[in-house]
C-alpha cells in the first residue's frame, strides 16, 4: 500500500523569503505569523512549501515541518535571530505591528505563531513552478493537499524535480526521496527548534524548581552539541537560567534516575547556595513521552565528565 504525507502550501512575504534566500547554510527558519494562530495541519518530517504573493505566485522554496508553537516575540528572535527572515529585532517587530493593524508606537510584549521548519531549501528562479490547479486566488495563509490524492502526488513530483539540482541538501534530493513513494522526511533539529520543542515538551515550566517565567527558562543540552551531543529532545532539560548555568558548569546535575544532585563545590567556592541546596535529591519534572525524557546516556556523560561532585 502507498504511504500518503500532507503537504502545505503557504503564502509568503516576499520580503521573508528574499531576505532568507541569501544568507548560506541556514539549518532551520521560523515561518511566522504576526497573530499567535495554532497550526495543526502538518505533522513533523512532511513538507511545507513557500508560494509568492500574486502576481508571481509560484512556489519558490520550503522546508520539512519540525512543530508550532507560540511564543513572545523577544524569544522567538533570541532562538533564531536573522532565520525569522528580517534584520533585526526592531524590524520584525514594525513588520507585526503593521500586519495587525496597529499603532507603531504600541509598546509591550507581543505572541506571535511559530512554524519551525529544518532543511530549508530555496529554489534559483528557473526552478520555481505554479501551484496545482486547484489553487485559489483567494487563498491568503495556505492549503494542504494530500499526496495520496493526484494532484498531491503531482505537487510532490514538482519538488523532487526541482530539487534535483539542490545537492547540498543532504537526505532531500536523494534518489529514493526523489523518485520514491512520498514519505516522512527525519528532520534534524536546529538550535532554535531545539529550544521550542523543549520549552513546549515541559510544559513552559523548569523541571528542577518548577518556574514559570518563560524569558528565565533556557533549554539545555545534557551533553553539548560542541562534545557529541544532538539537538534533540532527549537530550534536553528545560531548566532556569541560573540552574542551567550551574549545570553546564558542572556545579549540579542529574541523575539517570532523574535526581537533582547539587556539588559542595558551591559552598567551598561561594560560601552560599542555600537555595540549590535545598533542592538537593529533589525528582525533577520528565515530559510524558517516554521517547523524549532525559536520554540515560546522556545523563551518565553528564554525571560522568562535567559534574564536580
Amino acid at each position: 500500500m502507498s504511504s500518503s504525507v500532507k503537504i502545505v502550501v503557504a503564502v509568503t512575504d516576499g520580503d521573508w523569503f528574499n531576505q532568507l534566500r541569501r544568507q548560506p547554510d541556514l539549518a532551520e527558519v521560523n515561518f511566522w505569523s504576526p497573530s499567535p494562530k495554532s497550526f495543526r495541519a502538518l505533522q513533523p518530517g512532511e513538507l511545507f512549501l513557500f508560494k509568492l504573493h500574486a502576481p508571481i505566485n509560484m512556489i519558490v522554496g520550503g522546508g520539512v515541518y519540525v512543530s508550532s508553537t507560540t511564543m513572545p516575540l523577544s524569544l522567538a528572535w533570541e532562538a533564531f535571530g536573522v532565520a525569522n527572515g528580517v534584520k533585526s529585532l526592531a524590524e520584525m517587530r514594525s513588520r507585526i505591528l503593521r500586519y495587525r493593524k496597529m499603532d507603531p508606537a504600541t509598546v509591550g510584549p507581543i505572541e506571535i505563531g511559530c512554524r519551525v521548519l529544518t532543511q530549508p531549501f530555496f529554489l534559483p528562479e528557473d526552478r520555481w513552478f505554479p501551484p496545482p490547479p486547484s489553487w485559489s486566488k483567494n487563498i491568503v495563509s495556505f492549503t494542504t493537499y494530500e499526496t495520496s490524492s493526484a494532484e498531491g502526488l503531482a505537487l510532490w513530483e514538482a519538488v523532487q524535480e526541482a530539487m534535483a539540482v539542490q545537492t547540498q541538501m543532504p537526505g532531500f534530493a536523494e534518489p529514493q526521496a526523489r523518485y520514491g513513494e512520498p514519505t516522512l522526511i527525519r528532520p534534524r533539529l536546529g538550535q532554535g527548534a531545539f529550544r521550542l520543542v523543549v520549552t513546549d515538551l515541559y510544559g513552559r515550566r523548569c523541571a528542577i524548581t518548577r518556574e514559570r517565567t518563560l524569558p528565565a527558562l533556557e533549554a539545555a543540552h545534557i551533553r553539548p552539541y560542541a562534545d557529541g551531543g544532538e539537538h534533540s529532545p532527549s537530550n534536553g532539560i528545560l531548566m532556569r537560567r541560573d540552574v542551567h548555568s550551574l549545570f553546564d558548569q558542572g556545579y549540579v546535575t542529574i541523575t539517570p534516575t532523574h535526581r537533582f544532585e547539587v556539588s559542595r563545590r558551591i559552598r567551598e567556592e561561594f560560601e552560599n547556595g542555600r537555595h540549590y541546596y535545598e533542592l538537593h535529591g529533589s525528582e525533577i519534572a520528565l515530559p510524558a513521552p517516554p521517547n523524549q525524557q532525559p536520554d540515560i546516556e546522556a545523563l551518565q556523560w553528564h554525571n560522568e565528565h562535567r559534574f564536580l561532585g
